[in-house]
């Protein structure tokens, strides 16, 4: 079994927001990093993305200049599986929430990887053991949870599956500390974690709201930000996750479940979608990016819509 300290190499498997930003924290904590893509336009969206959370981070005070070139050097991206794999000693992914796939991608990178590295999901909804088999090293496997923004929201949950070696939990709690991060650990399987089951109610709530004619996405969040004081709303929220992702997501549980109430909530989401409105990622979604209406003055008296 790896100590702490034998974790060097650490390998991203899906260049969207969640891998670029996964990837890039543990870069800034002196991890090398290999961030894999099948889609070599995946990762120059992903190229330009992390150069610009680079570049803002310096602006702010937050990294100094002189080591902006240490990190990115230390982030390769690549759509070469075989040699992302070669010396990772974690993985972490985070591809579409589908078992499936999950499962698919898992198996390809346990032929490529050493025999110790450390496999870890990022779901968001999805259990551990709905895919472990497919990983052909279940007890080296366990979800391993982030939040949006990752140097912001530094929160990860660590949740094994039954078939998780005990020994692997500790070495993830440590991991995720030594990122940055606070771990919560998780003692059973449970689908949404911990914080994500408190913020998928407060989505499923204000998704009701808006497609029950109730009120406006903007109303909505108006209310949220206005008693609990906060910078975003649950609409702004799923824009930042992204669209395509809280469909997914919702589409998954309703088809699973039968729950009409989650089918009304997709085919609403699903029209933005149809418009290719995914969110901050696309420049659209229930706001305008990169200046939303709810980060202006005027938004809470009511003053500036979308």
């Amino acid at each position: 079994m790896l100590t702490i300290d034998a974790i060097q190499n650490v390998l991203i498997v899906g260049a969207g927001t969640m891998g670029q930003q996964i990837g890039l924290q543990c870069a800034l904590h002196g991890y090398d990093v290999a961030l894999y893509d099948v889609d070599p336009a995946a990762l120059e969206t992903a190229a330009s993305r992390i150069d610009g959370y680079l570049d803002a981070f310096v602006r702010g005070g937050h990294l100094p200049a002189a080591q902006r070139a240490a990190v990115r050097r230390r982030l390769r991206l690549t759509t070469d599986a075989a040699a992302a794999a070669a010396n990772a000693d974690l993985l972490s992914e985070s591809v579409p929430e589908d078992p499936a796939l999950k499962g698919k991608v898992l198996a390809q990178f346990h032929d490529l990887c050493p025999a110790h590295t450390l496999f870890t999901t990022n779901s968001s909804t999805l259990l551990p053991s709905m895919f472990a088999p497919a990983t052909k090293r279940p007890s080296q496997f366990a979800a391993l949870h982030f939040h949006l923004p990752v140097w912001v929201a530094n929160v990860v949950d660590v949740m094994p599956h039954p078939g998780t070696d005990p020994d692997v939990v500790p070495l993830l709690v440590a991991f995720a500390r030594r990122i940055g991060q606070i771990p919560i650990l998780l003692e059973k399987e449970h689908s949404g974690y911990v914080f994500n089951t408190m913020l998928s109610g407060l989505i499923r709530s204000a998704l009701s709201l808006v497609v029950d004619g109730v009120a406006t996405p903007e109303d909505v969040d108006r209310a949220w930000m206005g008693c609990m004081k906060t910078p975003v709303g649950p609409f702004g929220i799923q824009d930042q996750i992204g669209l395509d992702t809280v469909w997914k997501i919702t589409d998954f549980w309703a088809q699973k479940t039968g729950d009409r109430t989650g089918r009304a909530h997709a085919d609403f989401l699903k029209q933005f979608l149809d418009a290719g409105h995914a969110g901050v990622k696309s420049g659209r979604g229930f706001y305008a990016y990169p200046q939303p209406a709810y980060e202006q003055p005027g938004f809470l008296a009511g003053e500036i819509g979308d």
